[in-house]
């Protein structure tokens, strides 16, 4: 069942995405090459909580750290470790959600770790675009897979591939909620989009094939082929006036 928020939920949605991306906005200052995943998560943990919010992903379904850490053909879902340290040309996803009054936010962004090639900086600017171009399609009288196939469409006429294993969702109350968001499919499927919607959308983009596979340690997602892989995402609420993005400061 898809829940729609009123406008005082949204707005505290807003609240708790806000801190999201701020967090996002501390880390692009600390991330380089040297520095621990773990750090990162300390300090992320720390941030939150002092913005008055929780790690929506510490503990939830039994995920050890506050956030998710991915370095280049990791997809999503990596564990920060004292072992994991950044070097110069990495590509470093990194994916936060906040709890804060009883409602999640949830935004992921793919950084540079120093000097990074070019083929890493297309890749992160192709899956950016392709979410900004999902959002546009978050409009009332349209129906999900438009925004499936808006993001589907410039990642592979750019060459690239979408995963299919992972999808973005509502959310709300509950960090994952109905519906599920392909980034991948024909258009004009799927129910009709309608105000108070809150959806988290979240291209991942490949620069190989879009197969994944899932490592030993049960929630590290890596390409199969081994290339690099970008992750982005926001939280929205569909309005009257349009997509409210809710996750950019």
């Amino acid at each position: 069942m898809i829940i729609r928020k009123s406008k005082r939920e949204i707005d505290i949605m807003a609240k708790a995405n806000s801190i999201v991306a701020e967090t996002h906005a501390f880390l692009s200052e600390q991330i380089s090459p040297g520095m621990s995943t773990y750090d990162l998560d300390r300090l992320a943990e720390e941030f939150i909580k002092e913005k008055g919010g929780n790690p929506s992903f510490k503990g939830y379904r039994g995920y050890p750290a506050s956030v998710c850490l991915s370095i280049n053909d990791e997809v999503v879902h990596g564990i920060p470790a004292r072992t994991r340290i950044l070097e110069d040309g990495m590509i470093l996803s990194v994916d936060i959600g906040v709890y804060y009054k009883g409602f999640h936010g949830d935004a992921a962004r793919t950084f540079a770790v120093g000097k990074i090639s070019q083929d890493a900086k297309s890749l992160i600017e192709v899956t950016r675009t392709a979410l900004d171009f999902g959002i546009e399609n978050a409009i009332i009288g349209n129906r999900l897979t438009d925004i499936s196939n808006a993001v589907q469409s410039h990642v592979e006429k750019s060459g690239y591939s979408v995963v299919r294993d992972y999808v973005g969702h509502g959310i709300g109350t509950d960090m994952h909620e109905d519906p599920q968001i392909p980034n991948f499919g024909p258009a004009g499927r799927g129910p009709r989009l309608k105000e108070g919607m809150t959806l988290a959308i979240e291209p991942m983009v490949n620069i190989g094939d879009y197969k994944v596979k899932t490592k030993d340690d049960g929630w590290t997602v890596i390409t199969e082929d081994g290339t690099l892989s970008a992750h982005w995402e926001d939280s929205i609420a569909i309005t009257k006036e349009g997509p409210r993005i809710l996750s950019r400061i």
